[in-house]
């Protein structure tokens, strides 16, 4: 980051919510056409905080770890 950035008055996670729900992504190419994409999670996904993803890098490891929980829920109806 340039020292001239100033991130003081910034909310952390302003946007997760809407990111959640999907966006637009709207590209003007050279030759003058637009191309308009929506993005959206693919379904299932699961999005990890931040503080969780220091401790589960990839999904190897969540599902290692929730394996382990299985046992101990209830069993389903």
């Amino acid at each position: 980051m340039r020292a001239e950035y100033d991130f003081a008055s910034g909310v952390r996670g302003k946007h997760y919510r809407a990111m959640q729900a999907g966006y637009t992504v709207t590209i003007h190419k050279a030759d003058g056409t637009t191309l308009i994409e929506e993005v959206k999670p693919v379904e299932g996904a699961v999005i990890l905080q931040p503080d969780v993803r220091e401790y589960f890098p990839d999904s190897e490891a969540v599902n290692k770890a929730l394996r382990c929980l299985i046992p101990l829920l209830p069993q389903k109806a």
